[in-house]
């Protein structure tokens, strides 16, 4: 599924959304001009290794920095390849404009990054021993979905859902789309982790962001800032 829009028009023009979306774009554009070993050690210094924190020993043996904290925060702004970061950002644009209408810049730019370092948890505790660098901004962004699910239940999203290479356009329930989104990352984190597949795509980084998403809300939003912001 891809959304193409959703039908909640914004109150407020969204600072945040267009600055994270800028950063993203910046760091995207240094990658772009580097060679693919350069990227490599750029996504295992910037990018969250998880063995590299929860075992130290091999981390110091690998010859990782010490420290190393500051890729909690970078990992987010870092993308694997143009279709990842054109699908993060353009989502992003969906439903984080709405989600800062009330919330705010301020309050928004700390729940995105909450909501990214839950993500990396719920990765990470699935993920101990992976050597793996874990980038980009999808955990970021599921905690945006989870609060836009809350807010906005009878928003509508425009989906593109490709059935073999016939492209088919609906108009879904922001409900029904957010919660089979979630329900795929939920059936595919399972399986990978009963098959133990490895940790090519975070899955439990979704799921834990999503969650988080919703968890968080109450404390961020600014019922006065916008109070028909609720009515989708």
């Amino acid at each position: 599924m891809f959304p193409i829009r959703d039908n909640i028009p914004s109150r407020h023009r969204p600072y945040m959304v267009f600055a994270i979306i800028a950063v993203n774009t910046l760091f995207f554009l240094y990658e772009l001009g580097l060679s693919r070993q350069e990227m490599v050690q750029l996504f295992h210094l910037l990018g969250v290794v998880p063995a590299r924190f929860t075992d130290p020993l091999w981390g110091e043996w690998m010859g990782y920095p010490a420290g190393g904290g500051i890729s909690f925060l970078t990992h987010m702004f870092l993308h694997s390849g143009w279709f990842h970061f054109l699908f993060n950002m353009w989502t992003l644009w969906i439903f984080a404009d709405n989600v800062e209408d009330v919330m705010g810049p301020g309050r928004f730019m700390v729940f995105y990054l909450f909501s990214g370092l839950a993500a990396l948890v719920a990765h990470m505790v699935f993920n101990l021993d992976s050597t793996i660098p874990i980038v980009g901004a999808s955990g970021a962004i599921a905690g945006v979905m989870g609060a836009y699910f809350i807010l906005f239940p009878h928003a509508k999203v425009f989906t593109l859902i490709p059935v073999f290479i016939i492209p088919f356009f609906v108009e879904l329930p922001a409900v029904f789309y957010l919660a089979l989104w979630f329900l795929m990352q939920l059936v595919s984190g399972v399986s990978s982790h009963v098959a133990q597949t490895g940790a090519g795509v975070a899955w439990w980084a979704h799921i834990g962001g999503f969650v988080a998403g919703m968890l968080m809300l109450p404390f961020f939003k600014d019922e006065k800032r916008c109070q028909d912001c609720y009515k989708g």
